[in-house]
């Protein structure tokens, strides 16, 4: 596939490096040669100084006869205009753009064939602050990620001494859990290194386990792995950009918030458009407003600035003065790997979490989701089965009978997945509804037309093949 990425940012940088792995023919777009001429050195691709927003670039980059067009710059106007020229000039079939006004955003209409032309929306900082919401829904999680529009969940967790399962092999599991709940292990990382998870696997203490299970199930089963810590109540925030912003104000509702933001203009902005949390003007590595602000009782601090060090120092001063657990933003992934595990329970590279939602329209064949696990290394996908018996390798066949790649596992399958049936009230306006039937995957499991599949790759070097199993052949209509 023939792919021109407009900005080399480092959310385009990523999703350069990951659709080059994958055989793809690259250009990048930027303003700034050096940055390109380091990616060049890094990657096999092609790169163009110049402003994406202006047809000679995009010609240039070969425009006339590339497959998709990813918008990733700063700016969301250059990024629409690049859109709407891919698509009007040089008839470019995909078109996907980073934006952040939520005026693009909440209105579809301007992102239509005859405005913008953008096929897919990608927004980092929304995606960031899911992604932030589901780890403190579950406080002893490492990562949390759901597919079949949340029916279905995966999460991570570092196996603790004394936990029902640690010590016991794999198979267990099932006998330990209620009758009407099953779950699957989908793989292991023992000190950085997969275990293939088979029945006569044994957990150890201090493995990083995938556990999956549909979602109503998820708690129950992770009790069998570690202790449930206290849930979360109170959390301050380190750096009122758009990421902070957003974190307050979907938390607010929840939990008690404090934000701190070093710019007057900024905190008194934020002020503004917060409903009950509280603003205070200062910086995060201040000792002293900390303590003052009783960093001692915070259940989280995230740091969430748009500078790696302040938030590595923030987060390490917040846990050492007391808070209970500690989430930062870390762009640059030798840091990430550095810091994790120390005072910082937990870093995420933005690029890599905003990265899953966009492959999921690069990928060949039906892909519905993708999400890309321990900083790029690994990867879960959520696929689409589609022909019968006779156009398809894995449609009518059990799982022990398909010639999976070592390293890879079937994890679970929801079935009649277009079926929604409501099964409860929040409240009077939102209902709780379930799409589709939870098969968690055993050997015996068959595969049938329209399944989506999650399956779990411990390399992206697997995805591939993995995507090929997938595709039907010539002969379905």
């Amino acid at each position: 596939m023939k792919v021109i990425i407009l900005g080399a940012g480092q959310v385009g940088a990523s999703v350069a490096e990951g659709l080059v792995s994958e055989e793809n023919d690259i250009t990048i777009i930027d303003t700034d040669g050096a940055r390109l001429m380091q990616l060049q050195d890094r990657f096999d691709l092609r790169a163009v100084v110049g402003n994406a927003a202006i047809p000679s670039t995009l010609r240039d980059a070969g425009a006339a006869d590339a497959d998709m067009v990813i918008a990733l710059t700063q700016s969301d106007q250059t990024n629409l205009v690049a859109c709407k020229l891919a698509q009007s000039v040089f008839n470019v079939p995909t078109r996907i753009a980073r934006l952040r006004s939520r005026d693009f955003l909440e209105d579809e209409t301007l992102l239509s064939t005859e405005n913008f032309a953008v096929d897919f929306v990608l927004c980092p900082e929304q995606v960031i602050t899911d992604y932030i919401r589901r780890l403190i829904e579950f406080p002893e999680a490492l990562q949390v990620l759901n597919f079949a529009k949340g029916r279905v969940c995966l999460v991570a967790v570092r196996a603790y001494e004394g936990g029902l399962l640690v010590g016991r092999p794999i198979k267990e599991m099932r006998s330990l859990l209620p009758p009407d709940m099953d779950a699957r292990i989908a793989a292991i990382f023992r000190r950085d290194q997969p275990v293939f998870p088979e029945g006569d696997t044994v957990v150890e203490a201090g493995d990083e386990v995938f556990l999956l299970a549909a979602a109503e199930h998820i708690r129950p089963v992770l009790r069998q792995l570690r202790r449930m810590m206290t849930p979360v109540e109170r959390i301050m925030i380190a750096g009122g950009g758009n990421i902070g912003l957003r974190l307050a104000k979907t938390l607010e509702k929840r939990y008690e918030i404090k934000l701190i933001e070093g710019r007057k203009e900024r905190a008194e902005l934020i002020a503004n458009e917060l409903d009950s949390a509280l603003v205070l003007l200062g910086d995060a590595t201040d000792e002293e407003l900390l303590e003052q602000e009783n960093i001692g009782e915070m259940d989280l601090f995230l740091a969430v600035t748009n500078d790696d060090e302040d938030n590595i120092m923030a987060g390490s001063l917040a846990k050492r003065l007391g808070s209970k657990r500690v989430v930062a933003l870390i762009n640059r992934r030798a840091y990430a790997d550095m810091i994790e595990g120390g005072p910082i329970d937990i870093g995420i590279s933005p690029a890599q979490v905003s990265i899953g939602t966009l492959l999921a329209h690069v990928r060949q064949g039906d892909v519905a989701e993708v999400h890309s696990l321990r900083r790029g290394a690994a990867e879960a996908l959520e696929l689409v089965a589609h022909g019968d018996a006779k156009t398809s390798k894995i449609i009518g066949k059990r799982i022990d009978q398909i010639d999976w790649p070592h390293g890879v596992t079937v994890a679970a399958l929801v079935r009649n997945f277009d079926k929604a049936v409501v099964i409860g009230q929040t409240d009077e306006w939102t209902s709780i509804t379930r799409h589709g039937e939870v098969v968690i995957a055993h050997h015996d499991t068959v595969i049938e037309a329209g399944d989506h599949v999650i399956v779990f790759c411990t390399s992206k070097k697997l995805v591939k093949k993995v995507e090929k199993l997938f595709q039907v052949g010539f002969h379905f209509l």
